[in-house]
């Protein structure tokens, strides 16, 4: 297990190349790499979408990330639907069974920790991953990277994509200008795209909407927690607790 977990945390080089203006969103395309970021519903399909989350590498393939307040509570009526359009579900729905956050979160809403990984069962007898693919994780990447962020604002039925320039708000938490970023995107990965991975399209994840006021009081400005030595802690603490099911 050891060197699959240190080929989810491993690094990433290059960087984004948007076809957008930076910091202007829009919708974005059904495509594989759009399409492992996906709506989080309560009460099923038929139910409300409040936040996002993506599909993030893991040994057996059931993890996805977003942010800790997206999933505080109980688990039983939460799914993960990816690449969510228009009330349909083209991957189908995946329920979420098991979220691991930070204790520093559950103990007290600690910013600095607003990430959680979940674990969903399996459909059709086949995984998350081995369904869609997946992006890697990375951790102490620093600030100066494009990110492109792609997740669902609770008013709309489509997804928004944007990319722009990270910026450093402080030692924890990092900041970003895109366009329209309102309530139901929480939890959107901040993703450096990449060609990596058996299917040559897996980007790297290095934050989620999120931290700092919950990710941020207006829509154009969002904050992620920095993903540094607690956020690799906790991927591995999700590793393992997949590993005992």
């Amino acid at each position: 297990m050891a060197w699959l977990v240190a080929l989810a945390l491993a690094g990433a080089t290059g960087a984004a190349s948007p076809s957008q203006d930076l910091g202007t969103s829009r919708t974005a395309p059904a495509d594989r790499g759009d399409d492992r970021v996906g709506a989080i519903f309560s009460g099923g399909l038929s139910g409300t979408h409040y936040c996002s989350a993506s599909v993030i590498d893991s040994p057996r393939g059931n993890m996805i990330v977003t942010a800790a307040h997206c999933l505080s509570g109980d688990d039983g009526d939460k799914v993960f639907v990816p690449g969510y359009r228009d009330g349909t579900a083209p991957h189908g729905v995946w329920q979420i069974t098991r979220t691991v956050e930070d204790p520093a979160w559950t103990a007290g809403g600690d910013p600095d920790v607003d990430v959680a990984f979940a674990l969903v069962a399996p459909l059709g007898g086949r995984s998350l991953q081995q369904t869609l693919g997946a992006n890697r994780l990375a951790v102490d990447e620093g600030f100066d990277h494009v990110v492109t962020i792609t997740g669902y604002p609770g008013a709309t039925e489509l997804p928004i994509t944007c990319s722009d320039l990270v910026d450093r708000f402080s030692s924890t938490q990092m900041r970003i200008d895109c366009t329209g970023y309102s309530d139901g995107t929480s939890g959107s990965p901040w993703l450096i795209p990449g060609q990596g991975g058996p299917t040559h399209d897996e980007g790297t994840v290095i934050g989620v909407i999120g931290g700092f006021e919950t990710g941020g009081y207006t829509d154009d400005v969002s904050y992620s927690s920095y993903f540094g030595d607690r956020v690799g802690d906790l991927y591995r603490a999700a590793v393992a607790q997949d590993a005992m099911r």
